[in-house]
């Protein structure tokens, strides 16, 4: 990989936290507590901490990794260093394959709250383009932007909680008895399955390690400063809900936030929380475009991809085929899917990648040791547990694309073999 091209190291540590944020902020706030409601009920409480401690577990073996191996690709490359080429390509393929399907259900997101209707399609495509535009013209513009979005859902959040707990009535919740437990554990569980799709956005930063000063210090902190953000925000958003919402109407409303809000004394504050989650749609779909390309990036540059997507613009330093060719993908993916089950799969992909990632910093040297072993033992065990509880199909789903995956790759080497 050596004569390979390689991307400009631009950002900083701030630029990280914030790709990071705005790749985690908005998916879950305003897309997975509705089917962790009906999966736990009030204990989504419960789900939400133990996918924030598996995310934690990920997240110190991800920060290891990368400070390790600075380099695009994520656990793609920690995958292929640590494990072995077959170990790098499932997490790699995971990724990109999940991680297509996150980026349509975003565009889709932000059409429906932004779109006339009947144009949400159309519009999702051109949020698509737009936004692949912006990559295409540097990573500094990427995270130029990406900052300017997290602000502003931010304040948009801060306005929907104060306009929740100041203008609506209290839920009627028992959340210290029997209310947490109603729908038992495994309820609880899937409810963090699902839930972890929200915090999945620190991948990002690690699969831009390329791009980032001083990645051996810049990566781990920025990892953790934004999973730390994220964690305290999500804890506010669901006590809020349950506070005013109740676990039943969360599992009832597409848009609980909105809902919450609209049906209060501040209904005024609503169309607020609408432009936030159509922003917040924005900002993951951004990270997301730019994290699958560096990834897609690393597999071109191993031949698990075709090679001519490992090419980098002479002028902007980025990915640049291998980016227009997912967003073509992701076009296609919104003109003809129905993308309802997307978190699940998502989810399901996304533990695949991180499963792999704590296999692989559990077999680093004592030299690259930054986090306890047990961390990452509990972390890829909570990753085969989580993805136990997700809904039947989305394990089905998972299982049947991660299959035509190895059946590809075993076909390329096949060939490869052969000539």
């Amino acid at each position: 990989m050596n004569n390979q091209p390689t991307l400009a190291r631009r950002l900083g540590t701030t630029d990280a936290v914030v790709i990071g944020l705005g790749s985690m902020i908005g998916a879950g706030v305003f897309a997975a507590f509705t089917p962790a409601a009906a999966a736990a009920g009030s204990g989504l409480l419960v789900g939400l901490v133990v996918a924030a401690f598996v995310a934690f577990c990920n997240a110190t073996s991800s920060a290891q990794l990368a400070a390790a191996y600075p380099t695009s690709g994520g656990t793609y490359i920690y995958g292929r260093e640590r494990l072995g080429p077959w170990s790098g390509y499932l997490a790699g393929w995971g990724f990109i394959v999940g991680k297509t399907a996150s980026a349509a259900a975003m565009a889709m997101t932000f059409a429906a709250y932004a779109a006339p209707a009947g144009w949400e399609r159309p519009i999702a495509i051109a949020v698509v383009i737009g936004l692949a535009a912006v990559n295409y013209h540097g990573v500094t513009r990427t995270a130029r932007l990406t900052r300017i979005l997290v602000v502003f859902v931010l304040i948009a959040l801060a306005i929907g909680v104060a306009a929740a707990w100041g203008g609506s009535k209290p839920a009627s919740l028992n959340l210290l008895g029997e209310g947490l437990l109603s729908h038992g554990w495994y309820g609880i569980m899937q409810s963090a399955g699902l839930l972890f799709f929200a915090f999945a956005g620190y991948a990002r930063i690690a699969t831009m390690g390329e791009e980032v000063r001083n990645p051996r210090q810049t990566i781990p902190r920025a990892i953790g400063i934004s999973l730390l953000i994220t964690i305290m925000v999500y804890a506010v958003i669901a006590v809020t809900l349950l506070a005013t919402l109740g676990p039943a109407e969360i599992a009832a409303s597409a848009t609980p936030l909105a809902t919450v809000v609209s049906s209060g004394t501040w209904a005024w504050a609503a169309p607020i929380i609408r432009v936030g989650a159509a922003v917040a749609a924005l900002g993951a779909l951004l990270a997301l475009v730019a994290g699958l390309g560096r990834t897609s990036l690393a597999m071109a540059r191993e031949h698990d991809l075709p090679k001519w997507l490992a090419a980098v613009h002479p002028r902007y330093q980025v990915p640049h085929r291998a980016e227009v060719v997912l967003a073509v993908v992701i076009c296609a993916v919104i003109a003809v899917a129905d993308l309802r089950g997307a978190i699940g799969f998502s989810s399901f992909g996304v533990l695949v990648y991180y499963l792999v990632a704590n296999i692989a910093a559990f077999t680093q040297p004592d030299s690259d040791r930054r986090y306890p072993k047990a961390l990452q033992a509990i972390g890829a065990l909570a990753c085969v547990a989580l993805v136990a509880t997700l809904p039947p199909a989305s394990v089905l789903t998972g299982l049947a694309v991660f299959a035509v995956g190895i059946l590809l790759r075993a076909l390329r080497l096949r060939q490869t073999k052969m000539r």
